[in-house]
Order: structure tokens, then sequence, then C-alpha cells
């Protein structure tokens, strides 16, 4: 392994004020004051931005040189510049290209954290093709070229813009506000990443981007500037404000506090949580010393994965201005980390504390001075890590080829700056915690981020504390990872979860609609129309439920729905039943009558097997209710209607074939009638025969075209499954309905004619009676049925059978009955001429 590298370190100052460049008279070049070097084998630069000093806007009335000589300073590109050639510079002359010793050979740049800096440094670099190692944010490149001689030691950023998404869906935040500070990352963060977070049902209350001349020596004067950005975000309902920006970007953030004296910002929620990326690190200018820190409680931010690096603790506590004094940047920074001067300073120290030299920097509160291992260090450490272990590959490389000067140290022959960059990007290596680092084909880090939970304290210090991990070399489910509980929210929400919505959720049982010119996301909620339902929060529809559920009252859930039909073990099921038993009993009770007197006049009158088949088709129609009650199969649901058809066709055929030979029989007794061959056994039971194949036929062709079958009814009833006979054809069931109904009417119409017809045992009024009965009961029936669900259509068909039914029995039986048995005097042969005449 190659000894001897140093570090030559240049500490650039920051600022926001930039003067355009002027062509000035010749002269000395103006010395960096805060700078490091050490010779060596070989070099290891380093341009950093540290530090911020705020000055006036430039005047011009002075020569440049003697406002940075008086420490008057101010960031611009020409200091950059000027950095950039001094590194390619013989040391203490400013001659580039030119260098008059073998030494200083600089193989490597290590730099950052403001991305905007290193571009200018780039356009010198690149040109001497000088591998450069960026941390903090990533600049974006203007030119396809310079990326060759990047190597990032930062995680690919779109990784990082993936976790804000994904944090930001975790939570449920989708009314977010964006602050970004301009330039050209922020430009782009803007333009092309937040339009995928829309893409993904984020948006946005607000996307601010923060005053570009953020920096004056008056504090008002910044205050005023701030004021605008601080009204928007204080005046939003959005709870999670992104902020993205530099690394100064907290430094700036930092003034929020003084802004609390404005009463007149309407403070829609007092309680923000800050998303911040991983390359705004903590900072502090000298004057935000005492300023509060507890804006920042709560935070989450996203940060590169260090470790704590055995011996870093004791090698802060060796430094001091005193342990090396050619290290400008020190001295300058202990007198602003501890308020104090040194002897040799040009600071105004009549107010003033001398600088002892053994402040302890452990003793600074975290806000001004961190003295664990931040990710910018780590990643400053893991690039010197980086730099050694290509060497070393290339030394290994060309060991045939090298030479021995100077007392044993080494030197490579013909070695150009461009031949590094394989090595440096091909290198794979464990640091000394064992963390294993390694470039991707694009010279960017491998790796992902930290999720960092900053908790502050009263004595302006804070913590971080890790609470999550994007890990995208991870499993697909594990690419985000977040412990919840771990999270300190800010001290206004009392450790509940914030919401960050454009307005509450729209719960179970409703759905969203956009309300017209807000955002997507801002919506109003609809209850559910009735039938369907949401089962979740925020639902843009809501929808029915499977046809074997129902919505439930709240119309957040779908009900099982019960299976139900017509039983046996249901009250109303048990009345029927007992009906068609009770009306069956009574018609067998009436035939077995009828069979006992069938010699009686009574019986004889009016052809008594006619009457024998008229009773036995009613007892039989009372029995086919019993196939409308019960669990409907498949034999039930083809015997059913069909049986019912054919056995009240025969029924209403037997009344019709009475009409027709009472009035036969009054015809035929005429003097010369020829009606008289037509009485008879013979007509009745041709009538009724005829009637009987005709409803059979019609019966045949509907089971044999579409039969009756068991079916499922989810639709009549809401919150029942029907089990019922699907009739196949309801065509072929109103067939055989209208079928009988002709009959019936026929019977009425010939039975109403022949009421008045001179005969003893005239049964044509009860007949017309008892149609009148019958046609009344079905002409209720059709639009009942139609208009009933579920199984109480079986109720109403079942009802309408055992009424017309008992109609029939009732109106033309118990007369006869009412003589058979309580007036047999009057069932006589004798009567009944008598009668007649």
């Amino acid at each position: 392994m190659l000894q001897f590298m140093v570090l030559l370190l240049t500490c650039l100052p920051q600022g926001v004020y930039s003067a355009p460049i002027t062509k000035c008279a010749g002269g000395e070049h103006v010395p960096l004051h805060y700078s490091y070097y050490e010779s060596g084998d070989f070099i290891i630069g380093g341009i950093i931005s540290q530090s911020y000093l705020i000055s006036d806007p430039q005047t011009f009335r002075r020569h440049p040189s003697q406002g940075l000589l008086d420490d008057r300073l101010y960031f611009m590109a020409s200091w950059t510049y000027y950095a950039s050639l001094e590194l390619l510079s013989t040391k203490g002359k400013f001659i580039p290209n030119y260098k008059c010793d073998l030494q200083d050979n600089v193989v490597a740049a290590i730099g950052g954290p403001n991305s905007p800096m290193w571009n200018y440094i780039a356009n010198i670099l690149c040109n001497y093709k000088i591998p450069q190692l960026v941390y903090g944010s990533v600049p974006v490149l203007n030119h396809e070229t310079k990326a060759v001689f990047f190597h990032r030691m930062f995680p690919k950023s779109d990784h990082q813009y993936k976790g804000f998404l994904k944090l930001l869906l975790h939570f449920g935040w989708t009314w977010v506000g964006v602050i970004y500070v301009p330039g050209d990352s922020g430009e782009w963060f803007v333009q092309n990443v937040l339009p995928t977070f829309t893409q993904e049902g984020i948006c946005f209350a607000f996307v601010e981007a923060l005053p570009k001349e953020s920096f004056s020596n008056e504090v008002y004067e910044m205050l005023e500037l701030w004021h605008g950005a601080y009204k928007t975000i204080l005046g939003s309902t959005a709870t999670v404000v992104l902020l993205y920006g530099e690394i100064q970007s907290t430094a700036l953030s930092r003034i929020f506090p003084l802004l609390k004296e404005y009463e007149d910002i309407p403070m829609k929620t007092k309680g923000k949580v800050w998303i911040m990326p991983a390359q705004m690190d903590f900072t502090s200018l000298p004057f935000q010393r005492t300023f509060s820190v507890e804006f920042m409680h709560g935070a989450i931010s996203f940060a590169v994965p260090s470790k704590e690096v055995v011996g870093f603790q004791k090698f802060l506590q060796s430094r001091n201005p005193a342990s090396d004094r050619e290290d400008g940047f020190i001295k300058f920074f202990w007198e602003q980390a501890f308020d104090c001067f040194s002897p040799d300073s040009n600071k105004d120290n009549d107010n003033g504390i001398p600088c002892s030299g053994a402040e302890k920097l452990e003793t600074l509160p975290s806000s001004v001075f961190e003295v664990s291992m931040t990710s910018h260090s780590y990643s400053v450490y893991n690039a010197v890590y980086a730099v050694a272990h290509a060497l070393h590959a290339l030394h290994s490389s060309q060991y045939k080829h090298r030479t021995m000067v100077d007392s044993g140290r080494w030197r490579f022959l013909n070695q150009q700056p461009w031949q590094f960059h394989h090595y440096l990007r091909s290198s794979m290596f464990n640091n000394s915690v064992g963390d294993t680092l390694s470039f991707d084909e694009n010279g960017e880090l491998i790796a992902g981020f930290d999720i960092i939970n900053w908790i502050t304290f009263a004595n302006q210090s804070f913590c971080r504390v890790k609470v999550g991990r994007i890990d995208p070399m991870g499993p697909k489910d594990q690419m985000f990872t977040i412990a919840e509980d771990a999270i300190v929210w800010p001290s206004i929400y009392d450790q509940t979860q914030p919401l960050s919505l454009c307005n509450g959720h729209c719960h179970s049982g409703y759905s969203r609609r956009k309300v017209e010119g807000q955002p997507f996301c801002c919506y109003d909620c609809l209850q559910c129309p009735e039938g369907k339902i949401s089962n979740q929060n925020d639902m843009d529809d809501c929808f029915h439920c499977p046809e074997d559920q129902y919505p439930s009252k709240d119309q957040v859930l779908c009900i099982p729905k019960e299976m139900t039909f017509l039983s046996y073990e249901e009250t109303l099921g048990i009345i029927l039943a007992a009906l068609a038993f009770s009306f069956s009993f009574i018609t067998a009770l009436v035939l077995g009558i009828f069979m006992k007197n069938k010699d009686t006049p009574i019986v004889k009158a009016n052809n008594r097997n006619l009457t024998y088949v008229l009773l036995a088709s009613l007892l039989l129609t009372f029995l086919s209710a019993f196939l409308f009650i019960g669990r409907p199969v498949k034999l039930t649901c083809l015997l059913r209607q069909t049986a019912f058809g054919l056995i009240f066709s025969v029924a209403v055929s037997c009344v019709l074939a009475k009409t027709i030979i009472v009035v036969l029989a009054f015809l035929a007794t005429k003097p010369g009638s020829s009606i008289r061959k037509w009485v008879g056994t013979r007509l009745a039971f041709s009538i009724v025969l005829s009637c009987f194949l005709m409803q059979a036929t019609i019966c045949t062709i509907w089971l044999a075209k579409s039969p009756p079958f068991p079916d499922f009814d989810m639709h009549s009833m809401a919150t029942e499954i029907v089990l019922e006979c699907n009739e196949g054809s309801a065509v072929m069931f109103y067939c055989i309905l209208s079928f009988m109904g002709f009959l019936a009417i026929i019977s009425f119409v010939v039975a109403f004619l022949a009421r008045k017809l001179p005969d003893s045992f005239n049964e044509a009024k009860f007949i017309t009676f008892s149609m009148l009965v019958f046609c009344s009961v079905w002409l209720s029936f059709v639009p009942t049925y139609l208009s009933t669900k579920g199984k109480h259509l079986v109720t109403v068909e079942i009802f309408s059978i055992l009424a017309s039914s008992l109609g029939l029995l009732f109106c033309i039986f118990s007369p006869k009955c009412y003589i058979i048995i309580v007036r047999p005097e009057l069932n006589k042969r004798g009567q009944l001429i008598r009668r007649r005449n």
C-alpha cells in the first residue's frame, strides 16, 4: 500500500451575493486564507465549501483583493476557478500548467457539499482528466464528458426520490408543501421529480422557491425576504413540508423562528413535519448561535448511511489552533465556534474573549458542532479510502514497470490522470468499520439511504435517530422499511401521527367527489347510494356487493344473504299446509258422502260420475299445494305447475261439462228435439277429455322446450337468497293460466245463461257463483303475482289455488251436502217432482 498520501484542502466561503468578474489590473495573486497543505508522494486535493460570511453587495469602488484580505469574503465563480487552478500549480506559485518539481501530483480531488460550486470546479479539472469524488448533493452536469470523471460518494438520487414517495404514501400524506432552493438541482427536482409524485396520488398545497438573495448584513432585511415563504408555509393546511435544497438551506430555514412576530399570518396549523434530503446536513451561521432549533423537532430527513470510525473522536479532541498552525481554516472555525478571538486575528476584540486553545469541541451544542461521524464526514473518509485502494490497484497492475528514487519512494512511469479512472470506478473494498463500498457504471455509490428522525433539546442540541432505511439492493418488499413507533413527532401532535390531507378522510360508507377548481386530492365526501358500499377510506367510487351478499345499514361492509324458501318450519308454511290438508280432508269427506248416497236423486240428478271426477280433481288440486312448500328440487319444480295446470283444467272442464249438460237437458225436454241424443255421460267425458288433452299438450311443449328448474333468486330480496323454481318459460306458464281462464269464462257465461232454467236440482246458479269466485281470485292473482317478490310469490300462488278450489267446492257442493245431511227428506224423487211442478 502506498504511503505518504496527504490532503490539500481548500475551504471556500459560501454566500449568495455574487458580482460579475471584471478585468482588473495585474498584480500579485491573492492567497487563499483557509487552506491546508502537506507534501507527499501523491496529493488528494480537496475543495470544500464550508464557511459562511455575510457581506454587503459589491460596490466596485476598490480593488477586489482588498475586501478579500479584510475577510469581507463572498462566494463567486472566480474564487472556485482560482482554487481549482491552484491545485494544478506548484505550491506558492500560481502558474497553472507548470510544475517545477516532481511532487504535488494531484491524483484526485474531493469536493462538496454544494453542487453549484462543483460545476465550476469540473470546468477546470475535467480538462485535465483528474478524477473527482463528490459528496453531498450531486451536481446537474451540463456536458456528458464531465460525467466520465465524476465519482459520487452519494447514492443514486432516484433512490432518494423513491424514498420520498414511499414515505409520503406510507403515512398517507397526500397534501404536501414544497420549498426549494433555486438552482439547477432545485429546478430539476421540481420539473422532473414532482410530476412523478402527482402520478402516485400526491398533490401539492404550494411549490415555493426561496429568495435567491437570502443573506444580508441586516437581519431584518433577511426576515423581509423570507416573510413571503414563511407566510405561505404557515398559511397552508399542509402539515408536511418537503424542504429541498443544498447544505446551506438548513441555516436559512433557521430564520423561521424569528418570523413569529408577524401576527398577521393565519396559522392553519402550527406543527409542521419537515422532510429533507440527504444533502441538507445541519449548518449554522455565527449569529444563529442562540436561535431555537425547536422547529426541527420531529423532522424526517434522509442521510447517507454512516458509522462511527474508531479513533475519529480522539482525532477531533486533538485538534485545536495550536495543533497545526498551517491549517488556516481551524483558526477561523475556532473563533466562530467558541466566540473568541486569536491573538493574531484581525477580528474586533474589544469586548471579546481570547481563544485559549484548551476549549473542548464536545462542549459545543450539536447545533454548533457535531462530534459524531456525520454522513458528510463519513463520505469524505470513504472517498480517501477509495482513492487509496485505487492507487494500490494501479500500483499492483504496474508492478513490473517501476523504478525507485528518493530513498525508496515509488514513482510510476508514464502515468496519466485518465489511467486512474478505471481503477477508481471498478474498486470494491471494505473500509475500517466493515462497510463494503463500490461504484456503479455511472460512478455513483452503490448504497441506499437511512431515514433519520430529528429530536431537539432546550440547550440547542439535537440528536438524529435512525428510524428506517431505503435499501434498493434488498428484496422488493424490504426496499422501504420504517419503525413508526420509534418516530418522535412534533410536540403539538402529542405523539399522534400527523395527517396531511387537503380535507379529512372520506370514511367507509362514503365516496370522494372531486371539487371543481381544486387539486385532485381535494374532494367532497358523498354517502354511498342505496345498495352500494365502500369498505375503505377515501374510495373514489362505491360498489355493489356480490350477488350473495347485501350492504350493511351503514354501507361499510357486505353481509352474506340468508338462504330462504317457503318451508314447513315457518309459520306461514305451517298455516298453508294445514289449510291444504284441511280442504283436502273436507273434499274427501264430500266425495265419500256423495259416493255413499250415490243412488239418491240429488246425486243422480246431474251426472254423478262427472261429480266424482270434479271432487277427485279438487282433492288433487288441494294436495298439489304441497308441491309448492318445502325446498325446491328438480322433481317438484317439474311437477308443481304442470300438475296444478292439468288437475285444475280437469276441475274447470268438469264444471263446464256440468253446465253444458244442464242446458242440453232442458233443450232436450222440448217435443221433437234432436238434442236428446247428445245428453249423457259420453258428451260430458268428451268435454273433460278434450280439455285435458289441450292442457296436456301445452304442458308437454313447456317441459320439452324450457322446463322449470331449481334456481337462486339473488335480486328480488335485498337481504335474502330465494331458492325457487324458475319457470323456464314465463310464456308457457301464462299459457296454462290463460287456458284455465278461458274455460272458466265459458263456464261462467253458460252457467249465467242457464241459471233460471226450471229444474229443482239445477246447478247453474251455483256454478255461476262459483265461477264468479274463481275468476275473481285468478284475475287478482296476476297483478299480485307480478308485484310480489321472494318466497311470498309461492304463497300467492298457493293461496290462489286454495281459494279458487274452495270456491268451487263450497259453491257447488255445500247446498247438496246440506240437503243430504241436514234435510234428507228433500232428497226424494217425489219431492223433486213436486218442486218441479
